[in-house]
Parts: C-alpha cells; sequence; structure tokens
C-alpha cells in the first residue's frame, strides 16, 4: 500500500460507530480547530445534483481555463486514486502534498469520531486555502444541506444537476425530499442556475429559492441545449450560440454543457463565446461514456471490437446510458454487450429496464472491496428474469473471453463508478 492508503486507512477508522448520519458539526469543529480555510477560498461554485455534476464541473473548468483561469477543483469520489479528487491550480494534487494535508487534519482531529468524506473534504479545503486560484468548482459528495462541502458561507454561485432517485438510504425514496436536500445548497443572494428537473423537483427547488429570495435560472424554460446535425445550439434571452458537440461522448452531454454554459452567463464568469468553443473541444472527464482505445484491456479483444466504459450507477444514469447506445448503434450497428457490475444499494432492475432485451448480451461480475456487491449469479438472474441473455463471470477478462466470438461487438463496461476505476487501472489508463 502507499502511504496516502495507509493515512486513508487510519481515518476510514475513525468512522462514528452508527449509519452515517447527515449533519455538520463534526466537519464544523474540525474546520474551527484549524483556523476556518473554507472562509478564505478563491470564488467558489458550489454543484449538486444527482446526475451529471462531475461532467458540468469538467466542462466549466475547460472553458474557465481556455481563458486562462487558474482552476481548484473538488470532485468524488475517484476511479483510481483518490489524489483525481483534489485538483490544485489546474492539476491533480502531488501524494506529497496530499499525504501532508491529510496527516495535519489527523493530528488535529486528535481521534474524534468524524467520517472519512468529512475529514478528507477538510483536507481539500486547506489546500484550496493555501494554493492560490481563481476559482474553486465543488462537488457535493451526498445530499446537499448537510454534506460536508456545503460550509461555505458565501459561494459565487450554485448549481443543480438533474435530480433522480438515489442513495435511498440515506436521502429516502421520495424525489421531493430528495430535491429538498439538495437545494439545501442555496444561499441568498447567490446566484442559481438549475439543469433538466422533473415538474416536482422543479417546483421544490423554486420555492427554496423563492424563501432565499434567490431568482434561479431553469434548463429548459430559460436556457436550453440541442443537437442538430453534429452541432450544438445553445440560445438563451442573451442570443444564440451556434457550437461544436462536447468531446465528452452522448448525447446527454449537450445538457451539462448547456448547465454550464448557462452557468458562465449568468454567473458572469469571466469567458467568452470563442472560449467556450474551443473549451467544448478540450473538455475531458473519464469513466462516463468513455471509449478506450488503448491499454491491456483493449488488447484483449477480438479484431473489431470496442471497449467502453460507463460509471453511471443508477435509473436515470441506465436511462441516459442506454439512450446514448442506442443513438451510437443507429450511426455504428454492432452487437451490445453490457459488462455489469454494481452495489446492493442500486435498482438493477430498474437499471436493466432501460435496455432492449433483444439486443443486448449480459455478463455480469462482483466487484471488489469493502461495500457489499451484488452477487454475480444473483444479478445473472435478476437479468435472465428481465429477458436478457446473462451469464455471471469472474471478472472483465473473463466476460472480455466469453465475448471473443461476437463479431464487431460493443463492449460496455457498467453499472458502478467504482468497476469503472478497475478497469481503467486493470488497462493501465489512469486519470492524470
Amino acid at each position: 500500500m502507499s502511504e496516502t492508503d495507509l493515512i486513508l486507512a487510519r481515518l476510514l477508522r475513525l468512522h462514528p460507530n452508527k449509519l452515517i448520519d447527515l449533519k455538520l458539526d463534526r466537519v464544523e469543529r474540525l474546520l474551527e480547530k484549524l483556523g476556518h480555510p473554507e472562509k478564505n477560498l478563491p470564488p467558489v461554485i458550489h454543484v449538486a445534483g444527482t446526475n451529471g455534476k462531475g461532467s458540468t464541473i469538467a466542462h466549466l473548468r475547460a472553458f474557465l481555463e481556455e481563458a486562462g483561469k487558474k482552476v481548484h477543483v473538488y470532485n468524488s469520489p475517484h476511479l483510481v486514486r483518490f489524489n483525481e479528487r483534489i485538483r490544485l491550480a489546474g492539476k491533480l494534487v502531488s501524494s506529497e502534498t496530499l499525504n501532508h494535508a491529510l496527516q495535519t487534519c489527523e493530528r488535529v482531529n486528535d481521534a474524534q469520531p468524524i467520517t472519512y468524506f468529512e475529514i478528507t473534504t477538510v483536507a481539500a479545503f486547506l489546500l484550496f486555502n493555501q494554493i492560490r486560484a481563481d476559482y474553486l468548482l465543488l462537488e457535493v459528495g451526498l445530499g446537499g444541506r448537510f454534506d460536508a462541502t456545503n460550509v461555505i458561507p458565501d459561494p459565487f454561485g450554485t448549481i443543480i444537476t438533474p435530480v433522480s432517485i438515489d442513495h435511498v438510504e440515506f436521502l429516502g425514496a421520495d424525489i421531493e425530499n430528495i430535491a429538498r436536500e439538495k437545494a439545501g445548497i442555496i444561499k441568498s443572494g447567490v446566484p442559481l442556475v438549475v439543469g433538466s428537473q422533473p415538474d416536482e423537483v422543479k417546483a421544490v427547488i423554486e420555492a427554496e429559492a423563492t424563501k432565499l429570495g434567490v431568482t434561479a435560472l431553469f434548463a429548459d424554460q430559460d436556457f436550453m441545449g440541442l443537437g442538430e446535425r453534429g452541432r450544438m445550439t445553445y440560445q438563451d434571452e442573451n442570443g444564440l450560440l451556434d457550437l461544436p458537440l462536447s468531446a465528452l461522448e452522448g448525447e446527454f452531454q449537450i445538457q451539462n454543457a448547456a448547465l454550464a454554459i448557462a452557468a458562465v452567463r449568468y454567473f458572469e464568469l469571466p469567458v467568452n463565446d470563442h472560449q467556450i468553443e474551443i473549451g467544448l473541444g478540450c473538455v475531458d472527464w473519464p469513466g462516463r461514456l468513455m471509449h478506450l482505445k488503448k491499454g491491456e484491456l483493449v488488447e484483449m479483444l477480438a479484431p473489431n471490437q470496442q471497449l467502453w466504459l460507463d460509471g453511471g450507477h443508477n435509473v436515470a444514469g441506465g436511462a441516459v446510458l442506454a439512450h446514448a447506445l442506442r443513438l451510437m448503434s443507429q450511426r455504428d450497428r454492432r452487437p451490445l454487450v453490457l459488462v455489469l457490475g454494481a452495489y446492493t444499494n442500486k435498482d438493477m432492475a430498474g437499471y436493466l429496464q432501460k435496455f432492449d432485451p433483444g439486443k443486448t448480451r449480459i455478463f455480469t461480475l462482483p466487484l471488489q472491496g469493502e461495500r457489499a456487491s451484488w452477487d454475480s449469479f444473483e444479478l445473472a438472474e435478476l437479468a435472465q428474469k428481465l429477458g436478457f441473455a446473462a451469464s455471471p463471470v469472474e471478472n472483465v477478462q473473463a466476460a472480455i473471453a466469453a465475448s471473443s466470438r461476437i463479431n464487431n461487438a460493443r463492449l460496455v463496461v457498467c453499472g458502478s463508478l467504482h468497476l469503472a476505476g478497475e478497469v481503467l487501472a486493470q488497462n493501465k489508463t489512469p486519470p492524470d
């Protein structure tokens, strides 16, 4: 194990002896002992939501960096290395710098109960406080109202990406209550941009914003992004932009890009239309409908096969992936093979129902690690009951081998960000 992994293992043992109780007192206690680094940060853009948070932040980072700005980023979870969660002025944090911040927080915390996400978020704030940047793009970990990131007293702007059912063990299965928790990041006097939402979610967010005197900008009402003839059109009250598609694969990225563009305009960020156009062409966000074109796993494929990777892990993520693959098949028809793994708290029946059983072959596998994974045999049985041809395998390599006779197959590893990280590590193509 690396030194970082050893430190993180110690921090994990500080977890309170009960399920995560969402509150902020542990974070606030440690931040106070550290001199409140969260009160001396670059302008913060705080992003909550269920799906699209990371992609929206990736687009914002691309636009701001094309405009010559230095940008801190906080994302979670990581795919291969913890360092991926913290980007300092454009570069992933070095292990030496990260370890020093983690050890400082560990020492100051003095063995008090605190969750892994809470103490590592505090370490991130410590680093963002120490290194100069022009902006900080801050992603919520879970929910919003009581998330460890929600201690920023006066963010520059807030964004809520599409909200759907997820993390029901913490947030509940009622989408209105989930939306209310996400809306907990809204602050009085801080501009808010909101992605496409079901009507009931939009109503909750609008009500919460109104209570705080915030006028929100809503997708499909105040701005929109559309794809047409291989281009993207963005429109709001300031006019229309004709733009290239995002470098990120999938039609759904048009909505994430539009949300980021709306934030640029509504927050009056120092980014012009040409910089948005260039940024769309260089945006990068690993593990989201990602075509793996080289690496050790790719070399195992039969001739003319493709290997794709997607970390979407809830029902909404399954719907987005299935739609993207249908559009991809219209352009380049290939047999579809899903290599599927998931945690037991995910609704995999709902996820799989977004795909066509007659056109999809499935191989199921277990996930490695401490969290409870779907048993590969039980997941294959579930898929079979839904009409899919499905078989359990031990790992991704076994799925690739079992697919070798499916000519021109498009293999898509999906169902879990953890699995996406495993694949990137095994393929020897970690994010940078």
